[in-house]
């Protein structure tokens, strides 16, 4: 059986033992060298050939973002896992190591004197993205599980639901792998200040959610903002879910606002899709267009059926642009989106459902 070719990439032994050690527990995968530095590791790959690469941020030498985009220039398909502490400097570091390349990332073990707590976090945490994004190595994994409940059948074009003469009120996005730099491209798209707030959860740890929004907000007509307790939803305003709490969203007499919460994680997440989606739909009703894009797993999945019964509108993110097609994916194969578009004409729909000018999209084949 084919195995996943893994070169682990980080300056402390103690870290290269230890993922190597988690993921040679796996029979899927197979570590075929290690590097202590970026320098070392490119003169690596050519000899290895691995499918994929753990890389740590900070390194001597040839750090972790100068390696990715030296890597880029040779190899610009190779999935590339960032190893990140999750600190505000990790964030901000490996945030640019998404943009120049980088495919996903993780967050150091905490505590790696404790080895069975830190071999437990890579193993929950890294294995599943190595696999998922080298689906081409394991033929078997290359298909969506089964949903865990028959669903009508996938969609592909436009599916007419609800009252199409409804204004969305609240644009709602749920995203993971790959979403930092799908909602980067989306955003450019977005040249006018949106008429309703914009709701989001990206699957992210503390301090990179703030981050994020520092980041999106730059050079856009829309204010970024990580989501705070009891803050107002007002037009032409995008609010991130805090690393580490859900985010709802609750009427207030005339005005709607933030409440975050810390109750049990939700498809293994913490923000969750789900929770905010189901608070939108409950806020909002027929008046929700909501969007998922790129990520793994089927966190969104129950949230849109929410937001489906409630009357509201649905977007997806197709599979070619998608970093990985889970979340996405099961909207679409549970027929629960009006539209599966690339990620390119994702801002267009939008802005023309939100009753803004856009330009008119080009209809492709």
């Amino acid at each position: 059986m084919p195995r996943i070719r893994v070169l682990v990439v980080d300056d402390a032994v103690v870290m290269r033992r230890l993922i190597s050690e988690a993921l040679g527990s796996d029979a899927e995968l197979e570590v075929v060298g290690a590097a202590a530095n970026g320098r070392i590791a490119l003169q690596k790959i050519p000899q290895v050939n691995p499918d994929v690469i753990t890389l740590d941020v900070e390194m001597p030498e040839l750090d972790g973002l100068a390696t990715v985009r030296e890597l880029r220039k040779t190899y610009p398909k190779l999935p590339v896992i960032m190893f990140s502490a999750l600190t505000l400097k990790g964030a901000g570091a490996t945030l640019d190591a998404l943009a120049a390349g980088a495919t996903d990332y993780v967050t150091k073990p905490a505590n790696v004197s404790n080895l069975a707590e830190g071999l437990a976090q890579l193993r929950a945490e890294l294995v599943p993205k190595i696999k998922a994004h080298c689906r081409h190595v394991l033929p078997a994994a290359g298909a969506l599980a089964p949903l865990s409940r028959t669903g009508p059948p996938a969609v592909t074009g436009t599916v007419a639901r609800g009252d199409p003469t409804v204004v969305p009120q609240v644009l709602a996005i749920g995203c993971s792998t790959g979403g930092p730099n799908a909602l980067a491209e989306l955003f450019r798209g977005i040249t006018t200040a949106l008429p309703v707030p914009c709701v989001i959860v990206q699957h992210m740890p503390p301090f990179f959610t703030k981050m994020l929004a520092e980041r999106l907000g730059k050079n856009s007509p829309n204010r970024f903002f990580e989501g705070e307790e009891h803050q107002l939803l007002e037009p032409g305003s995008v609010y991130i879910a805090p690393g580490g709490k859900h985010m709802e969203i609750q009427r207030h007499g005339g005005t709607v606002r933030i409440h975050l919460q810390e109750g049990p994680p939700e498809n293994s997440c913490r923000p969750a899709v789900d929770v905010l989606f189901r608070s939108v739909a409950t806020t909002y009703g027929a008046a929700t267009l909501a969007l998922i894009m790129t990520g793994m797993g089927q966190d969104g999945l129950r949230g849109c059926e929410v937001i489906r019964e409630q009357g509201g509108r649905m977007l997806a993110q197709d599979e070619a642009t998608s970093v990985v097609w889970g979340m996405p994916g099961y909207v679409a194969q549970a027929g629960l989106a009006d539209k599966v578009l690339p990620l390119s004409h994702l801002a267009g729909e939008i802005m023309r459902r939100l009753r803004l000018s856009a330009p008119r999209l080009q209809q492709t084949g």
